[in-house]
């Protein structure tokens, strides 16, 4: 069956949502320093074109490096708070949502293992649906990102992640919050589709091995290789948007 057997926690939707949001936050906060390098790399590479130009940042640690060097550790949580606000939604929704949509694809009486391409299908609907309502916060936590160390005297076009939300409607409309909406759908929903499904599938595939069970060990070997998946499958999409912000 797609609901969950005897031997697994009956969690109410409410709660799926809630647990789903918190592991999505406490991701977050561990790894944005890896997020704010990544966007400063996609950017600087965007910036630099064709023309001969030696790079600011260089790799993922020297990238870490110069931030902290030049605008201190605390710079690598720049977008932090957009980025929570992020996850509250697209993290509890894309998550949350994605059992029963599955079930809704393949039916409440289906028995057996789920196919994967309604997996792959419940993931693309969750990460869509997700983004469509969280994209100002993707928007506003790159762009707080992007910035780096400024000149003497130059001031910060937003002090801050409300200010920031609230400048860009003022400046360029209510509208603006959505900019790269599409592509940013495109890019969440691959994403999810890749993770999600992968997760339940290596998942799936890891419960036939004899020894092993539905636990700690089986979750983690299951999000490792989920992740990996996910990042290779959407690295293209991600950098065009970020050069849509």
């Amino acid at each position: 069956m797609v609901a969950p057997t005897g031997d697994q926690p009956n969690i109410s939707f409410p709660g799926t949502l809630a647990s789903s949001a918190f592991a999505a936050c406490f991701a977050e906060v561990c790894t944005i320093p890896l997020d704010t390098a990544k966007v400063r790399l996609q950017l600087q590479k965007k910036a630099i074109g064709d023309a001969v130009a030696l790079p600011k940042y260089k790799g993922m640690l020297g990238t870490v490096a110069t931030i902290g060097r030049e605008e201190g550790l605390a710079a690598l949580w720049k977008g932090i708070v957009p980025g929570l606000h992020r996850q509250c939604l697209f993290g509890g929704l894309r998550i949350g949502l994605y059992d029963p949509v599955k079930t809704l694809y393949v039916g409440k009486d289906h028995v057996g293992d789920v196919p994967l391409s309604k997996k792959i299908l419940a993931g693309l609907t969750t990460g869509a649906l997700g983004i469509m309502i969280a994209n100002p916060t993707d928007l506003v936590k790159v762009r707080l990102q992007a910035e780096g160390k400024l000149e003497s005297g130059v001031p910060r076009r937003y002090s801050g992640a409300l200010n920031a939300y609230s400048t860009i409607v003022k400046q360029e409309g209510l509208r603006a919050l959505w900019t790269g909406l599409g592509p940013n759908i495109a890019r969440n929903a691959i994403i999810n589709a890749a993770e999600l499904a992968s997760y339940d599938q290596v998942k799936q595939t890891i419960l036939r091995i004899p020894g092993f069970t539905d636990n700690v060990v089986t979750h983690l070997l299951s999000g490792l290789g989920a992740g990996f998946v996910a990042v290779c499958i959407g690295s293209p999409v991600d950098v065009v948007c970020l050069s849509l912000y």
